[in-house]
């Protein structure tokens, strides 16, 4: 399992839903934890590893530290605060590049887990940002996609 890089297309993709939780997804998800901690990230979606398969993970320390889940399947943020912050991401799909993004300080996920059990979460802080990156992952959008919708080009 390698990390797929900007400019693959599927990092453009909208990803599809999972229909099943299968043997052959749970493998596939703990090659995902695997490959994430590898790399040294956070958080880790589908098509940043070639899958159309809408599920992401977040590192094991940080799901700990919030008492929620590592693995999210067909995650989906429900609800944005109005309250912004802006911070500085990176993205492993786009090695050595760091943009400066606003997100928003909370947010609501809905998702199941790979247990199939449903989930609702209300995050904040570092959390909710790693919830909308990895969610923008896998609505087809980067962190250079997010950041060029925040700094249009002056006219």
């Amino acid at each position: 399992m390698e990390i797929t890089k900007y400019p693959n297309s599927i990092l453009a993709s909208k990803i599809k839903q999972v229909e099943e939780i299968t043997p052959e997804l749970l493998a596939l998800i703990n090659d995902m934890k695997a490959k994430m901690i590898e790399a040294k990230g956070v958080g880790l979606a589908g098509n940043q590893v070639g899958l159309d398969l809408a599920i992401f993970v977040i590192d094991r320390d940080l799901a700990k530290e919030h008492k929620v889940p590592e693995v999210y399947i067909n995650p989906q943020i429900t609800e944005y605060s109005k309250d912004s912050i802006f911070m500085e991401e990176g993205c492993l799909s786009l090695p050595d590049r760091w943009l400066n993004i606003t997100r928003s300080k909370k947010v609501y996920l809905k998702a199941i887990d790979e247990k199939g059990n449903k989930l609702k979460i209300r995050a904040r802080g570092f959390l909710a940002r790693v919830y909308q990156h990895e969610t923008d992952h896998l609505n087809g959008l980067l962190i250079k996609d997010r950041f060029e919708k925040q700094n249009p080009p002056k006219k």
